[in-house]
């Protein structure tokens, strides 16, 4: 998704000369003439992901402005900019909270390379955050990303069930994000901040199942040389997540009933049970209605697991939040690997919101980390997911090659009948609308689809030439060159 840039001057002249160097590398920009305005901006839930701040404005001057956005807690990383103020002014920026400054004028690329590290910075306050809370327990619905009805209505469901002990089961498609689902219960609950314990069913062994699940005394069969605490008694207090609960054999169900039903279990090699107080959380990609009915499942154990049911929607049933994934993934991925990717660009998105994702988000997040890994340019393009596009390599031009660094002479020449009038067929002037349009299809035609070179050559951001392309009906130009 492109990112959004806040510039805020009181000169008109230095915000349009931002705004045209930041929207040449693809990034939106938003205009405030003054402190109130950029507050106004930000308060309105406009998309902000960088703020661009005069120091020196008359009235509300940037460091008051500053100092407003720390306290009404926005949280986006400002860069100041300063033309007159000294060292003493730029370090009292800094400690209230900015993450950079340049003088002014300052080059395109200084420009660059400041937002860069802005929004880089920014995606790691995101990450150490989100991880602290998974860490800690606290993981909530919020975190939850889309705003799809289907996972609206997981939300819905699952902040009601968190206020309440009653087991929960949730059903859905391998890699949907039931774990997740799992997690934000708990963290919802009065439970959050005690501990999780997540434990894949379908993975544990057939002879360690008891002593996994319920633990064992020291001695109590062969190499078992110390006490083991089972998964229940780690999940004491807490929240014991069950997936792939269907995996279960039947002797083990009739273990896992007993405990639910008692409060209590009994360790391998115990002579007494012993009590736990936690919270069951269930999870499964199987027909447990259908395995009861076949014998393979306990049908009260299945009852008891089952009371509120939540399911985890496939992601072909919530394309719209493909877009906010992929950004998400985008920045955990460029902190890992130390890449520098802005966003996927709009023709990779449209690939991947047509896509039909058999492997639901957990595929969706492979293919992003291959691209990250792969990507040599700052957007994700359709070639950086040959699985998904089908294209395995940077895609061939079909019309004359493209030099990013100028075409020789000669190069390019436009056809003879050039579409691009600015006469009508009566001598008068054609109105700039359709001049543009004209101008936008050849331009088109000429580099053969290769979006980023045209909005290069035409001098505008390729968010402003995609929105053209829309207003202007050239979809299909586009479709045709590529």
């Amino acid at each position: 998704m492109t990112k959004n840039v806040l510039v805020v001057d009181d000169d008109p002249t230095q915000r349009r000369l931002i705004q045209a160097v930041l929207e040449r590398e693809g990034f939106a920009v938003a205009q405030a003439d003054g402190g109130q305005a950029a507050m106004h901006h930000l308060g309105s839930g406009a998309p902000v992901d960088v703020v661009l701040l005069d120091l020196v404005m008359p009235g509300y001057s940037g460091q008051e402005t500053l100092a407003d956005m720390r306290a009404r807690g926005f949280p986006q990383p400002v860069i100041v900019v300063t033309a007159t103020g000294g060292i003493d002014t730029v370090v009292k920026a800094m400690q209230a909270g900015a993450c950079d400054f340049f003088v002014k004028p300052a080059s395109p690329e200084r420009i660059i390379v400041s937002i860069r590290n802005a929004l880089s910075m920014g995606d790691m306050r995101v990450e150490v955050d989100r991880l602290k809370k998974q860490v800690g327990g606290r993981t909530t619905f919020d975190d939850l990303i889309g705003a799809s009805v289907a996972i609206r209505v997981v939300k819905r469901l699952g902040e009601r069930a968190a206020k309440a002990s009653i087991p929960v089961m949730i059903t859905g498609e391998s890699g949907a994000g039931k774990e997740l689902i799992a997690r934000a219960v708990h963290g919802c609950s009065e439970r959050a901040g005690r501990p999780f314990v997540a434990v894949n069913c379908g993975a544990i062994p057939v002879n360690l199942v008891e002593s996994i699940l319920f633990g064992h005394e020291k001695g109590s069969f062969t190499g078992a040389h110390e006490k083991h605490l089972g998964k229940f008694q780690e999940a004491n207090g807490g929240t014991l997540f069950l997936d792939e609960v269907g995996e279960l054999p039947l002797d083990m169900q009739v273990k896992l009933l007993r405990a639910l039903q008692e409060g209590e279990i009994d360790p391998v090699g115990s002579k007494r049970p012993t009590k736990v107080d936690l919270r069951i959380v269930s999870a499964t990609n199987r027909d447990l209605a259908a395995d009861v009915a076949a014998g393979r499942f306990r049908e009260d154990l299945y009852y008891r697991l089952n009371v509120y049911p939540i399911e985890a929607p496939a992601l072909r049933e919530r394309r719209d939040d493909i877009p906010a994934l992929v950004e998400a993934f985008i920045r955990r991925f460029n902190l890992e690997e130390g890449k520098r990717v802005i966003a996927a660009s709009a023709e990779a998105l449209a690939c991947l919101t047509t896509f039909e994702w058999p492997g639901n988000v957990r595929q969706l997040e492979n293919a992003v980390y291959r691209a990250i890994v792969l990507a040599d340019s700052p957007y994700l393009q359709p070639h950086d997911f040959p699985a998904i596009s089908g294209v395995n390599a940077a895609p061939a031009m079909s019309g004359p090659q493209v030099d990013v660094n100028g075409p020789a002479e000669g190069a390019f020449e436009p056809p003879k009948d050039s579409p691009v009038r600015v006469l009508d067929a009566r001598g008068h002037l054609r109105t700039l609308e359709d001049i543009e349009r004209d101008l936008i299809q050849l331009a088109i035609e000429i580099y053969a689809g290769h979006m980023s070179e045209v909005a290069r050559r035409l001098g505008i951001g390729r968010s402003t030439l995609y929105r053209k392309v829309r207003e202007q009906g050239l979809e299909g130009a586009f479709s045709e060159a590529s």
